[in-house]
């Protein structure tokens, strides 16, 4: 890490100013990890990880307990993120994907309204017209962030006097966790989620995800610092995402909550209560319009997202009651020739549409030598055949009290007192599908157009 010579002290500095004794506009600073499971964090309930930045920056501002990603996969979550409008509908739905162009981002709604806009860390999108940044500064070799480079941009709009608008997206603690200390945590005394096998490997790799999640907290802590050092601290909305969840199974590649539930944490100070928790329903896709509706704008064109805005004035306390979501397996790095998911969230149940039950579900993961161990030590252990099994062999619907099973172990499919649960988020789903132009398994198929490394 090409490092700042700045003090986690001076990062975490108190914030006074109010918004509305201001008259310049506020300036945006949005961090996103990349791979980082929600609950893996310590403000969100981990007894194992170290993440002091990310912890203390939550009792700065509200953290919120139920924000949703569209697609647990980078590539169509940034774009996601970054344009407000649906996966499918701006084709950006599978990974290593790209937006149709005409599509507008968060650069063309900004830069109207006075905004710098600029990307700094991992891209994960295209192509440049939809996405024509004021600046974009990729990855250090090795992955780091160029901190000089984030200083640089925030020093450079304060001396013009113009607001700026700065995604800092880092790539950690995507794998090959291969960056932190591991030994800073100890593998036999590590609490591991109930979907996992738990055998040494299984608890050995943990320690290296966990540690680089400390670094990428490090990471935080030094943007942090760098935004009071130039004295914004007071002028700026921050928001922390930690994007989907991690790639081991059940997360990342899937649409259980593991998956899709994000951590957010937004501190605006003057308005924003410090230490505050909100249960409202927020997606990504509510982060562009939230920050055109701050400055007092409207959106250049229609965007799928609502402005969170009133959630976190205190005007409001709910925001949305369905969240959405969808997987697109086919394309991806030893992927399955297609294996499609949808999904709604009302709040409580947690409703998945496997589109090709019949299909083995695979990625990278089933191919590892962790999932390897899982499945041999499945021949003789009764857990690890139903983990294994449940990974890869998933019946038509699924359906999950999430607020009782928040890891999605029981499904209650099957349970005739769910059927009216069932038939209510099902309509949602299809209603949301049929919205965004979602056909389902022809939509599936059709991804390799969206994906310019495998187009013909």
């Amino acid at each position: 890490m090409n490092k700042l010579l700045v003090s986690a002290s001076v990062a975490l500095g108190a914030t006074s100013l109010s918004f509305a004794q201001q008259t310049e506009k506020p300036n945006f600073l949005l961090f996103i990890a990349d791979d980082c499971s929600h609950y893996d964090l310590g403000c969100y309930g981990s007894v194992d990880s170290k993440t002091p930045n990310i912890d203390h920056f939550a009792t700065q501002g509200v953290r919120f307990t139920q924000a949703y990603q569209a697609v647990p996969m980078s590539s169509p979550t940034r774009h996601n993120l970054y344009t407000g409008v649906w996966p499918v509908r701006s084709g950006a739905y599978p990974n290593h994907t790209c937006a149709n162009e005409g599509t507008l981002s968060v650069v063309h709604h900004l830069q109207p309204l006075g905004y710098k806009v600029a990307l700094i860390g991992k891209s994960h999108i295209a192509p440049k017209s939809v996405f024509p940044f004021d600046l974009y500064v990729p990855p250090l070799k090795g992955g780091d962030l160029n901190f000089e480079a984030i200083q640089k941009f925030i020093s450079d709009c304060k001396a013009k006097g113009e607001p700026f608008c700065l995604f800092v997206a880092s790539n950690q603690p995507h794998t090959p966790w291969n960056k932190g200390d591991a030994s800073q945590f100890n593998a036999d005394k590590l609490t591991l989620p109930p979907m996992y096998v738990d055998i040494p490997q299984t608890r050995e790799l943990f320690t290296h995800y966990l540690a680089e999640i400390n670094y990428m907290d490090q990471e935080f802590g030094n943007v942090l610092s760098i935004l009071d050092q130039e004295k914004m601290t007071d002028k700026s909305v921050v928001v922390y995402l930690s994007e989907q969840g991690n790639s081991l199974p059940f997360a990342k590649w899937t649409c259980y909550d593991a998956g899709v539930h994000s951590a957010c944490i937004v501190r605006w100070p003057g308005v924003v209560k410090p230490g505050s928790v909100s249960d409202a329903l927020v997606e990504y896709v509510d982060i562009v319009p939230t920050f055109v509706d701050i400055i007092g704008g409207k959106p250049q064109a229609k965007v799928d997202g609502e402005s969170f805005k009133p959630v976190l004035t205190g005007k409001k306390k709910a925001h949305k009651k369905y969240s959405f979501s969808l997987q697109t397996t086919r394309g991806i790095n030893a992927g399955s020739p297609y294996y499609g998911i949808r999904s709604v969230y009302d709040g409580r149940y947690r409703y998945i549409v496997n589109l090709t039950p019949e299909a083995t579900f695979q990625n990278v993961e089933t191919k590892s030598p962790l999932f390897k161990e899982w499945q041999s030590l499945a021949e003789t252990d009764s857990h690890a055949k139903a983990m294994t099994t449940k990974y890869q062999h998933r019946p038509a619907i699924e359906l999950y009290d999430v607020k009782n099973d928040p890891y999605c172990m029981k499904n209650l499919a099957e349970d005739a007192k769910q059927a009216s649960t069932i038939s209510r988020l099902d309509k949602e789903l299809k209603r949301w599908m049929k919205d965004c132009g979602d056909e389902g398994q022809p939509t599936e198929m059709r991804a390799f157009e969206h994906m310019p490394g495998k187009r013909k």
